[in-house]
C-alpha cells in the first residue's frame, strides 16, 4: 500500500470513529468528551447526526479513491479541505470563545498534521 492509499484509508477509519461518536448518541458523546456542556437538546443533535452522516460519506469517498488510481488525488485534496475547513473554524473557535474541552484540541493538532502531508503526497509524481 503507498503512502497515498494508506493515509486515505487511515483518514476513513479516523473520521468515520469520530462521527459514529457524535452521531450515535450525542448525549454520551457531550457527557463523556465535552466539558462543561449541558446535555444537547433536538436542534444540537439534528446538528450532529448530520455531521455523522456528512463524515461518513466523506470518509467512504476517502476509503473508495484509497484503491482508485483515478480518484486517488482526489480523495487527498478533498481530505486537505475538509481538514482545512474544519480547522479554520476550530481555530476561530479558540480566538473567538475560548479553549474547548480537549478532545477538540486533538483535533486541532490532527487536522494541522493532516493538511501538510496531504499537500506533500499531493506534490509526489508516484
Amino acid at each position: 500500500m503507498t503512502l497515498k492509499q494508506w493515509l486515505l484509508v487511515f483518514s476513513f477509519f479516523a473520521v468515520s470513529v469520530v462521527a459514529l461518536l457524535y452521531g450515535l448518541s450525542p448525549s454520551w458523546f457531550y457527557a463523556q468528551f465535552l466539558l462543561n456542556s449541558a446535555p444537547p437538546g433536538v436542534d444540537q443533535s439534528h446538528i450532529l447526526r448530520a455531521v455523522m452522516t456528512l463524515y461518513l460519506t466523506l470518509g467512504l469517498f476517502w476509503l473508495w479513491a484509497a484503491f482508485s488510481d483515478r480518484y486517488r488525488d482526489m480523495g487527498l485534496l478533498t481530505l486537505c479541505l475538509f481538514c482545512g475547513g474544519l480547522v479554520v473554524g476550530r481555530i476561530i473557535s479558540v480566538l473567538v470563545d475560548g479553549l474547548p474541552s480537549p478532545i477538540l484540541l486533538v483535533y486541532i493538532f490532527i487536522e494541522l498534521s493532516v493538511i501538510p502531508l496531504a499537500i506533500w503526497l499531493l506534490r509526489r509524481e508516484h
